[in-house]
């Protein structure tokens, strides 16, 4: 049975669209949600529900589409009505890759292959917890559906799927792979490559943030660029003040100033 968010959506994976040849490879944690306000009486019952799949891999959180999106869903009368959260809730990830990484490094989306470990949303333990607060106790009077998307894990990239990105990364035919955080390095990386590091502290040390280093993976020789995950880069709610003064230290380095 597929994985149902609150009032009824459908999960989905996301994957990369254009699958031409790319220079840069990029590898996430777990895909993102379009996010809703909840309103109800005249009161916000919740300011970010996730209800549905973003439409893309990273998604900028375009408004007028999350508002479409949106529009699709069913909430019973007597349930309140949903709206576009704010704009820090929708996409933010997607503006740190192109303004933060994609930018400095000279690419545009249209030079780079977009992945995650774990292609699909999971729930993380604020969205867990409205959903049983406010979200649960309804279903049985407005014969609302269960909510079955799983919680945030702790693996996001088992054998199987390493193998999965490989073969994406390999089609890519990019140059250049980037690894966001610590679950990229630690959950694919070590799983595909021998390399003497399994997070981005470790790599730093051994190189400096922003350096780049090779790497084999399934007999290809390619440069990787571990960063950051977009949450420190872009001082995204609770976040690492240290590694966000890094990256922009590295993308001042980068730019002359």
């Amino acid at each position: 049975m597929p994985y149902r968010y609150p009032f009824g959506a459908q999960l989905r994976p996301l994957t990369q669209e254009d699958q031409s040849p790319k220079q840069v490879f990029v590898l996430g944690v777990y895909a993102s949600a379009v996010h809703a306000r909840w309103k109800r009486d005249g009161r916000v019952v919740c300011q970010a529900l996730a209800v549905a799949s973003e439409p893309r891999i990273f998604w900028d959180g375009d408004p007028e589409e999350a508002a479409e999106i949106i529009a699709r869903i069913r909430v019973p009368a007597g349930l309140g009505s949903l709206e576009p959260a704010g704009s820090a809730l929708n996409g933010p990830s997607a503006k740190v890759l192109d303004e933060h990484i994609l930018a400095p490094l000279g690419y545009t989306r249209a030079d780079a292959w977009l992945c995650d470990c774990l292609p699909e949303t999971r729930l993380n333990p604020s969205q867990v917890r409205v959903i049983e607060e406010r979200y649960r106790p309804l279903i049985a009077e407005y014969g609302l559906n269960e909510v079955t998307i799983p919680p945030r894990p702790t693996l996001f990239c088992d054998e199987r799927r390493a193998g999965e990105i490989t073969e994406e990364l390999l089609r890519s035919q990019a140059k250049l792979l980037v690894l966001l955080g610590d679950i990229p390095i630690a959950q694919y990386l070590n799983r595909v490559a021998e390399v003497p590091y399994a997070t981005l502290q470790e790599y730093v040390d051994l190189y400096g943030y922003g350096n780049r280093a090779p790497a084999t993976i399934a007999g290809r020789r390619l440069e990787v660029l571990p960063l950051a995950h977009p949450r420190q880069i872009g001082a995204l709610g609770a976040h690492s003040e240290r590694w966000h003064r890094a990256h922009i230290a590295w993308e001042r380095a980068r730019s002359g100033d």
